[in-house]
This record gives structure tokens, sequence and C-alpha cells, in this order.
């Protein structure tokens, strides 16, 4: 059996039914743009934000990089505030630092579709007349009670493709103080060549998910033909690569991507998340070590987090089962300015794949390839 990290994509995503009128948060906001990845509508935000060389914008110390390195690209600096180990913000810390500092923007990360105090910082900012930004990259489709995360925000970010199954895009939504010189963008189309290539990946990550042994055949032969593609100077814009390019900023989303979006039922997405993370939680909750176990009301969860000694060591061997588990964040630089906490996370945080294209039988197997493996806690 083989479970994939990632949504596949098949014949019924591309031409499924419209539903015109009932598209969630973010799709129904009416100031949107839509780019090849998130780190392009963030990049593009801060600088036209325009901060000047004292302003300062308060970031989490627990992110991926890309997304600091958008930020800093654009003209804007950083100070970092504490992340916890259950992947909130540490709410004392960060006061502290917002009365010594006054940020002129504070940008905030939902991690796995968990939402953080929002409502607090919200109110923190407008009493400071401080710039909000909420990060939804790891959280399309969650809500805070029925209020989509997203919408608390002066403007928000979201990573399409992580949670949904299109071939790359991000957004970038205006929630209040809109600039119109971004929804005016003159962006370039993604190389058509790159859309189809990661269009072809998912398409088999879908077959191999239900035929395995046909499924890696193919795979290992689109994986050839894309090497020899890139050697003989194709264009190439990849997703998924934390690494900062400056070079994607400016692409637009593909038109598939729009397609698949306009078709899908996110009703079903959501309530097929959940379901799969109480299923698992249910099979080995109780036999892993989490950062948080609860799953509130209007949460759309990413994935599901469990905590291990050896991350690496870990998911290699869940891979070797079939298993496509994520190592989430991971490198071997510690990134300057990070918390213990900060670290901890990225040095233990291992991902277990409970997306809309896995079935009961397959969380089944995921949970008896965790518990025959039974993988050491970090602590």
């Amino acid at each position: 059996m083989y479970v994939s990290p990632w949504p596949g994509l098949t014949i019924g995503d591309v031409f499924g039914k419209s539903e015109i009128g009932k598209m969630p948060y973010p799709f129904d906001a009416t100031s949107r743009t839509a780019f090849h990845v998130a780190r392009g509508g963030i990049f593009h935000l801060f600088r036209a934000l325009a901060f000047r060389p004292k302003e300062t914008v308060f970031a989490p110390d627990y992110h991926s990089g890309s997304e600091v390195a958008a930020i800093h690209a654009a003209g804007a600096r950083t100070i970092l505030y504490p992340i916890a180990r259950n992947f909130e913000i540490d709410m004392d810390a960060f006061r502290c630092l917002f009365k010594r500092h006054t940020p002129r923007a504070v940008y905030v990360i939902h991690y796995l579709g968990w939402p953080q105090p929002i409502e607090e910082i919200a109110r923190l900012c407008i009493e400071n007349e401080c710039v909000l930004i909420e990060d939804c990259a790891l959280a399309l489709l969650s809500c805070l009670g029925k209020r989509p995360l997203g919408s608390f925000g002066d403007y928000s970010v979201f990573c399409l493709y992580k949670t949904l199954p299109v071939p790359n895009g991000g957004m970038l939504v205006q929630n209040r103080h809109r600039m119109y010189n971004l929804l005016n963008l003159r962006l370039d189309p993604c190389p058509p060549a790159a859309v189809a290539g990661r269009c072809a990946e998912l398409a088999l990550e879908a077959l191999r998910s239900r035929f395995d042994l046909t499924g890696k055949a193919l795979f290992s032969l689109k994986q050839s033909i894309g090497r020899r593609m890139r050697s003989a100077g194709v264009k190439h814009a990849p997703v998924g690569n934390l690494a900062w390019n400056i070079n994607l900023v400016n692409l637009a989303m593909s038109p598939v991507s729009d397609r698949v979006i306009k078709g899908l039922d996110y009703s079903s997405i959501r309530e097929k998340r959940r379901a799969n993370f109480e299923h698992l939680q249910q099979r080995i909750g109780d036999r892993v070590c989490m950062p948080r176990r609860d799953l509130p009301e209007g949460m759309c969860p990413l994935f599901f987090p469990v905590l291990v000694r050896d991350k690496r060591a870990t998911a290699q061997a869940l891979r070797r089962k079939g298993v496509e588990a994520v190592e989430f964040w991971s490198d071997r630089q510690k990134p300057a300015g990070i918390s213990p906490d900060a670290m901890f996370l990225r040095d233990h945080v291992l991902e277990l794949p409970i997306h809309q294209g896995v079935n009961s039988s397959q969380i089944e197997f995921i949970a008896d390839e965790v518990l025959r493996l039974n993988p050491e806690p970090p602590c």
C-alpha cells in the first residue's frame, strides 16, 4: 500500500462541476490576487507597504524561512517572537516585545490548521494602529468558531496546493486598507511545461495511492523525462521548495489551478480531513507523543503531527513501508534568533498524511506501521 503526502489530482477534480456562489473564504473575497506560490504575495505585499529603515515586522521564530526571506527581500526588518511547543504564540512574551518595540506590522502563522489567539492579537494591533498579516499557508479552510482564519487581519496569504489538488497557487487577500496596485499586478504566466509536469505528478500520486506498483513505475518514468527536459533548458517553476527564489514572485497561478478550485467540494474536504484526524488519533493517539491533541470546531487539519526523537530516521522507515511522512521544516542549520521551543519543533515534528484523498483502510495502514515502528519520543 502507498499513502501520498498530498492530495492527488483526478479527472473528477479537473472536470468537476463549478460551485459558483458557494465558494468559501478566501475564494469569495472581493480583493484577492493569485500567485504561483504564496511567497510571491508576501513579497509584493511588503514591498507595497514600503517599510522605512527603523520600522519593524514581528514574525514568529518558528517559520519555514521562505516567508521571512520574502519579507526581507521586500525591504522590511523582522523581530522574532517565540512559539511554544504546542504551536501557540507565547502571549506573555509577545506582549512584552510589543510594548518594547511597537512594530509597524505583525505577521502571524496558523500552524497545521490550529488557530492562534488571533482575536486578542487583532485587538492589540487595532489599538496600536499596527498592520496585521495572517499566514494561512497551513490553515486553508480553517475557522475560529464560524469565522475563517485569514479574515481577522488586514491582509492574509494562503498556499493552495498544500490542501488542494492543484499544481500551484498562492493567494493574497486584502481585507482592509486595500492597495489597488496589488490587484493590478502584471504577473507572468507560469511555464506550461512546469504546470503539465506538476499535474502529471499529482495524477500519478492519485494513481499510485490506488495501484501502487503501476503508479510507482509511471512515476519513475515521469521523473526521468523531467530530468531530461530540465537538462535541455526547459523552464521549471518548482512548488513545495522552501528555498527563496526571487524569480518566482512575479508568476501567476495557472488556469488549471483556477479551474480545479472552482469545482471542489470544500465542505467534504474539511469533513474528510477531520474524520481522518480523529480516526488516526483513536488508533495511535495514546501511543505517540503529539504537540497537541485537540481538534477545535471549524479547524481543517493539514496533517497529523507527531513528535519523534529522530525525525529523519522515522520518516525514512515509514517511507520504506509506503507511508509518505513529511519532515516538517527540517534543516540542519539553526536559523538565527529562534527559541529552544522553536528549535525543538523544528527537530522533532513529523507529519502523517490525513488529507481528503486518504481512505479509511489507508488510515488503518498508517496506524499499523506507526505502531509497528514504535518511534521513540523526543523526551
